[in-house]
């Protein structure tokens, strides 16, 4: 068992690749076989595993979840952080917060075209910290 933290540079609102990161954790943990979890430790970003080939497909989800999820609706009352806030806890609820992902000879399973990001819901720059559990 092993038990790691990842921090991820975000600049505003997009799907942030760190699958490198993952993987060069988990080549020092010396681990065979096991299952790799992430956990975000965020309300307003989200974890998900999608295509890294064409950066498109990363475009046009975020297009797609901002249609769904608008900023500045009549309806929000928790509003004191700015008009993001809102909408980012809601993504946040809609996708993921956690992810699990086997391990083989001491490697990732993910398939051909996958790639592990971070969703960043909200528009302010900063980090986001992730915790590695083997």
């Amino acid at each position: 068992m092993a038990i790691g933290k990842i921090a991820v540079r975000v600049h505003g609102q997009g799907l942030y690749e760190f699958t490198r990161q993952v993987a060069g954790w988990l080549a020092l943990q010396e681990v065979d076989e096991g299952l790799c979890t992430l956990f975000i430790q965020h309300t307003s970003a989200s974890l998900l595993i999608q295509e890294n080939a064409d950066p498109s497909a990363c475009e046009d989800l975020e297009a797609w979840l901002n249609r769904l999820v608008p900023e500045r609706d009549g309806l929000y009352t928790h509003t004191q952080e700015g008009p993001d806030d809102m909408p980012a806890h809601i993504k946040s609820a809609l996708t993921a917060a956690s992810l699990s992902i086997p391990v083989q000879s001491g490697r990732l399973m993910l398939g051909t075209w996958q790639g592990i990001y971070l969703w960043e819901h909200r528009h302010k720059h900063g980090q986001r910290r992730i915790i590695l559990h083997l």
